[in-house]
């Protein structure tokens, strides 16, 4: 099985949610950002989304934007975020990653030469933002062919006309996003995404993560009771940017800062239905 399917299989043989840590790759710098990526499995990541920095991420927040924007001044290009899961794997071969983002970067990559590096680099999926299911068969087969998840999205506007056309060639999870709007910037309500994730679980065996509007260790514990896993990104980058001001920059700070609160959500997942 991928890497994304065993993580998974042994979360539901323990009968726990997972938790998904969410950074943007080269965020506040490719050497800080690659200590935070290496740590977060310890920190109690199960899976690791590694955004692809790119200047206009419109489904993103504004913690998301900044970090995105931070990460491209500082240098960080594809080619250096593919470096930075090289790096990873030197020491975790067992943790999933998936690269997370828009189609531009990938588009501009070149999209065979992208699907075969990303694999060679050790990633286990992708997750495109602005690519529909309509338009994703010239990254999806690549994808396949590389044996590289692609993960789609479900939102709350998802209706049982569209359900199957996201359902079908989605591989690794579905990812549903719980709130309407940007990341980080509302509060998730646990019912209604409930009512949701029943409606999909009744359409496929694909695992549920569920992601945007996941702040605190309480909301955790509420979609991990739930979901198959709880996301969370921007109040992992928001502790990146408490410590990164050019004026006051806090290299350990931001690291411990980011571990410390990715261990505290994820403990509050893996807890959750005991």
């Amino acid at each position: 099985m991928s890497r994304i399917a065993t993580r998974f299989a042994e979360l539901k043989q323990q009968n726990r949610a997972g938790f998904i840590a969410f950074i943007s790759a080269g965020d506040p710098d490719y050497e800080t950002s690659l200590e935070i990526f290496r740590g977060l499995p310890a920190a109690g990541a199960d899976i690791i989304e590694l955004g692809m920095p790119f200047t206009d991420p419109m489904a993103e927040g504004p913690a998301i934007q900044a970090s995105s924007l931070r990460a491209l001044k500082a240098g960080q290009t594809m080619k250096r975020t593919l470096q930075m899961v090289r790096e990873f794997r030197k020491q975790d071969s067992r943790t999933p990653v998936v690269l997370m983002g828009y189609y531009n970067p990938i588009h501009s990559y070149g999209v065979d030469r992208f699907a075969t590096d990303a694999a060679s680099a050790g990633v286990d999926g992708l997750i495109i933002v602005d690519l529909p299911p309509e338009e994703d068969a010239e990254l999806r087969h690549p994808a396949a062919r590389a044996g590289l998840d692609l993960i789609r999205l479900a939102t709350p506007t998802t209706d049982a006309r569209r359900l199957p056309t996201v359902i079908e060639g989605a591989t690794g999870f579905l990812y549903y996003v719980s709130i309407m709007g940007v990341t980080g910037t509302k509060t998730i309500a646990p019912e209604e995404v409930a009512a949701s994730l029943a409606r999909i679980r009744a359409a496929t065996d694909l695992p549920v993560a569920v992601g945007f509007g996941i702040k605190t260790e309480a909301d955790a514990a509420k979609v991990a009771r739930i979901a198959d896993a709880a996301v969370v990104g921007s109040a992992l980058v928001a502790e990146i940017s408490r410590f990164s001001a050019p004026d006051g920059k806090n290299v350990a700070g931001a690291v411990k800062a980011v571990l410390d609160l990715s261990a505290r959500l994820a403990g509050a997942a893996h807890n959750a239905r005991l």
